[in-house]
């Protein structure tokens, strides 16, 4: 067979060189995201608007949007779903595995190395961090402004902002976001059922079959009704530890900061660690960049070395894995329903509502308290939106603005 010049041979090789490049693609942004997200998933999501949807166009505004709601329907860390999901659609199942590693390692193997080293080193406190939060404050409000333009162009929508940034304020629960999500979905799908279609949609090719898609549900819920019992009949430290970890990366809704009272119960209360410990390791977990779930990369190291780090990472974000690669193969075909698109479009406008939510709390409040922070974050502001300078120049110069406020 000949195809444009190539026989099969050479069309192999070059297949294979032009995989090999996305791949490395993804590895190269995705670790970059890694090393410099800091601010928790809300500004991660920030952090990758900027890079996958505005600089280099992997994917488009509605598109990325309909992303990020899909993983606030889904339990787990929405930020490591959302890079998971962008590297699938660019690099297939290899491409979301590299994806996560890309963003995941760095935090862990720093966090690795914290759980051994925080008791010599007052990192929580250092200027540098605190200019970090600042950064998050900045990043998160430009997203704020780019996603609300767009999410929420009419009346209605800017209705349900307001009224999931309300809620979200007021009604502090656990399960509070989730109801506002499915609220909010369904007054889409009432008010928006009809004329949703009238926006035009990319659709992507996700190189996920049905049926792989049907096995990783399977897989993730099966492992949710086994793996308790196995811990009830064996004595095997490890399988308690995967049970504890996979339950608290599949329950959760609400972001990172909502797992603390599941592995605070799972390991403080059964006594794999003191809450001394646990509260360090969170502090940890505050100064590095990277999803909050990381956090169990300094359990597992607390309690059984590097290798129980490792292990701990795996299993609690596992749950995230089986979810995002067993719903996107049906993405495209829900996102086409003209009712499913309308309840997507009211689900888009309360993330916003969240998202806002979330940057005066608990993002606004942790970071800016006093007049000289404020200054900085408009600085770094400017430098972002109005200079467009790379968000990498923003982390830096969010450190050295924070080294020096400490200073003064």
């Amino acid at each position: 067979m000949i195809f444009s010049g190539y026989d099969d041979k050479n069309w192999g090789a070059y297949m294979f060189k032009n995989k090999l490049k996305t791949l490395t693609e993804i590895l190269l942004v995705s670790t970059r995201l890694g090393l410099t997200s800091f601010g928790g998933p809300i500004a991660h999501l920030g952090y990758f608007r900027e890079e996958y949807v505005q600089r280099r166009k992997w994917l488009d505004e509605k598109n990325y949007a309909d992303l990020v709601a899909l993983s606030q329907f889904l339990p787990g860390p929405s930020s490591s779903q959302v890079g998971i999901g962008i590297g699938v659609i660019r690099g297939g199942i290899l491409g979301g595995i590299i994806s996560f590693l890309g963003f995941t390692l760095p935090s862990v193997i720093a966090l690795i190395i914290f759980a051994s080293l925080l008791h010599t080193f007052d990192i929580e406190n250092a200027g540098w961090i605190h200019g970090l939060k600042i950064v998050a404050v900045v990043v998160v409000a430009h997203a704020i402004l780019g996603m609300a333009s767009n999410l929420a162009p009419d009346m209605k929508r800017k209705m349900l902002v307001l009224f999931a940034l309300i809620i979200t304020l007021t009604w502090q629960v656990p399960f509070a976001q989730v109801t506002v999500i499915l609220i909010a979905g369904f007054i889409g799908f009432i008010l928006y059922r009809q004329q949703s279609m009238e926006e035009k949609l990319t659709k992507y090719t996700i190189a996920i079959s049905h049926r792989i898609g049907y096995f990783c549900l399977i897989l993730f819920f099966g492992l949710l009704i086994l793996l308790p019992i196995l811990n009830g009949v064996t004595s095997s430290d490890w399988i308690a530890l995967f049970d504890g970890f996979y339950r608290a990366g599949a329950l959760v809704f609400g972001g990172g900061h909502v797992v603390l009272p599941l592995l605070e119960q799972e390991f403080v209360r059964a006594g794999w660690l003191t809450n001394e410990q646990f509260l360090a390791g969170y502090g940890a977990t505050q100064a590095v960049p990277g999803p909050l779930f990381t956090f169990a990369a300094y359990i597992g190291t607390v309690i059984y070395g590097w290798q129980g780090g490792l292990f701990a990472t795996f299993a609690i974000f596992l749950p995230a894995f089986l979810l995002i690669l067993g719903t996107l193969p049906f993405w495209n075909t829900l996102r086409q329903n003209s009712h499913i698109r309308g309840a997507f479009m009211g689900v888009n406008a309360a993330v916003v509502g969240i998202l806002i939510a979330a940057l005066y709390d608990p993002i606004w409040t942790s970071s800016i308290a006093s007049t000289i922070d404020f200054a900085l974050a408009a600085i770094l502001f400017f430098m972002l939106v109005y200079v467009k300078l790379p968000p990498w120049v923003i982390v830096l110069s969010g450190v050295i603005g924070g080294t020096l406020i400490a200073y003064i």
